[in-house]
């Protein structure tokens, strides 16, 4: 129980955005009686004038709430009832200190920066994006072979698997599984990973993961023969567009929030058992 907290008759709403698995339902219903014993108001539909969005699942239920409500500006906390917690942060036994820390105030809204890929075909072109990644290969494990661009200068001509272009957030997730670097969420750029490359006198292709600036575009083109043979892959789901022309990658102006540092009466809390850049403190 959180003691000592009670609410005043301001009307605060937070969503509860969970997956269906036993651990995250039994985590939801002990969440939902907390917090209406403190005075908020509970909504289990996203309600788009509330203070706070809680996430419970994994990391690939946090991906999906965000997508599915469209990149709502509304900060976002998890409650990792999963087996992946790179966004999910609080665990279901520190429930309580959380509610605590977030009624006084002590902590901090980190903004997270997304991808956004307009992928042109020859009728038209369509918009997706991305929190973790936005991914280029070929179908079924074919190897493609792609010409990209940076700022209108060439980089590469590229063959091989496909590339990963990954935000900082994403940069621990498959970008880092293929050999990528790790990404301060700070900083506002894009990373390109090659899968698989091939170098050969045709295809000079890049070894190694490249670091590009967040106001530089990144333009994929396949090759002609290849227009038809391509997935892009956004946060782990597939699309596919016939006769692709080209694919302009770049930051997206939308960014997503959430809540992080969590202060003790020193100051900032950083808990020496938390591994990784991006978990800076664990609840």
């Amino acid at each position: 129980m959180v003691e000592g907290i009670f609410l005043t008759n301001e009307k605060r709403i937070i969503n509860i955005i969970s997956n269906r698995n036993y651990e995250s339902r039994k985590t939801k219903i002990i969440l939902v009686d907390k917090l209406e014993e403190m005075g908020f108001v509970v909504s289990e539909e996203y309600v788009p004038n509330a203070e706070l969005n809680i996430c419970i699942g994994g990391d690939g239920a946090f991906l999906r709430a965000i997508h599915r409500n469209k990149f709502p500006e509304t900060p976002f906390v998890g409650i990792n009832t999963g087996h992946l917690g790179f966004f999910q942060e609080v665990s279901p036994s520190n429930i309580d200190e959380f509610l605590y820390k977030y009624i006084n105030n002590e902590y901090m809204i980190e903004e997270i920066y997304l991808v956004e890929a307009e992928v042109c075909t020859k009728n038209k072109c369509f918009t997706l994006t991305g929190i973790n990644e936005i991914v280029i290969k070929g179908i079924k494990s074919k190897v493609i072979h792609l010409t990209m661009y940076i700022d209108g200068n060439h980089l590469q001509k590229f063959s091989g698997d496909g590339i990963i272009i990954s935000t900082p957030a994403g940069s621990t997730a498959y970008n880092f599984s293929s050999g990528g670097s790790i990404v301060y969420p700070s900083i506002g750029c894009l990373q390109i990973t090659p899968l698989s490359p091939i170098s050969s006198k045709a295809f000079r292709s890049l070894p190694t993961s490249a670091i590009i600036p967040g106001d530089f575009n990144i333009t994929i083109k396949p090759e002609f023969r290849y227009e038809n043979s391509i997935l892009i892959v956004n946060d782990g789901v597939e699309f596919r567009y016939d006769n692709i022309i080209d694919v302009n990658v770049k930051l997206s102006d939308k960014k997503i929030y959430k809540l992080f540092k969590i202060y003790n009466k020193y100051g900032f809390k950083r808990a020496e058992s938390c591994s990784g850049l991006r978990k800076w403190c664990c609840i």
